[in-house]
């Protein structure tokens, strides 16, 4: 029998790994962690500071990684990918009508302030959310989008809104999916030295705090230019 498959489609900067952590503590679930993002870096040269570690130690072929991990052998009842939508570049997107898929947003001025830290001056391919909104209007035509959802809400209310996801999955709710245990997990790809110090340190939900932002002019044009796609998203997001 064919697992569920649940892709998570994600912004950079989100609260994606802690979704990731909590659907691993469900019984039913084996989770993968952002498993087209090697064949995003072979595609498109982008940098990264994870770039030679990831390229090094994972299967770099897209195509490949869909047939044998994303529609691969079934395990657990459910299967969950941690993706990003810009990530499907030069891929062949017919496995989206065998999988569900999640569409997880959150304010571009925030995703951009965290960021940065990282890498200095990013571009529409690195943030993803012209993708992610391209992305939302396919699933909508293929009529398998499950849900939207936006990291305020979530942090929000964790358990409202992992309930509400998991109905429109038509799987059961876990209150254990709202605590996991501090420190990496197994799933972790290779960046995560990188990317995962507040997730390997919590273990819950973290409550929703507003952050200030105060973007560097270079970032404006940018910033303008997610915030249309931002919106529509947010206005469709569970609550």
């Amino acid at each position: 029998m064919s697992p569920l498959r649940v892709c998570l489609w994600s912004s950079p900067r989100n609260v994606s790994t802690a979704l990731m952590y909590s659907f691993a503590q469900r019984p039913d679930t084996q989770v993968y962690d952002e498993p087209l993002y090697p064949h995003f870096l072979r595609v498109t040269g982008a940098p990264r500071p994870d770039r030679e570690a990831t390229m090094g130690t994972l299967d770099t072929d897209g195509e490949r990684v869909v047939r044998q991990v994303i529609l691969g052998a079934a395990g657990k009842p459910v299967h969950f990918f941690k993706l990003m939508p810009h990530f499907l570049v030069d891929l062949d997107r017919d496995f989206l009508d065998e999988c569900q898929h999640v569409l997880l947003t959150r304010d571009p001025g925030e995703i951009l302030a965290s960021y940065t830290r990282v890498i200095a001056q990013p571009t529409m391919l690195d943030i993803g959310m012209a993708h992610m909104h391209e992305l939302y209007r396919d699933l909508q035509a293929r009529n398998n989008l499950a849900a939207v959802i936006d990291a305020e809400f979530v942090l929000r209310d964790p358990p409202g809104i992992l309930a509400q996801v998991c109905a429109r999955l038509g799987i059961p709710f876990y209150p254990e999916m709202l605590n996991w245990e501090a420190g990496p997990r197994p799933e972790d790809g290779p960046w995560a030295a990188y990317w995962y110090h507040a997730v390997h340190a919590s273990t819950g939900f973290k409550p929703y705090s507003k952050k200030t932002v105060d973007l560097p002019e270079h970032l404006h044009a940018l910033h303008r230019a997610c915030q249309g796609y931002y919106e529509e998203l947010r206005a469709v997001a569970l609550r």
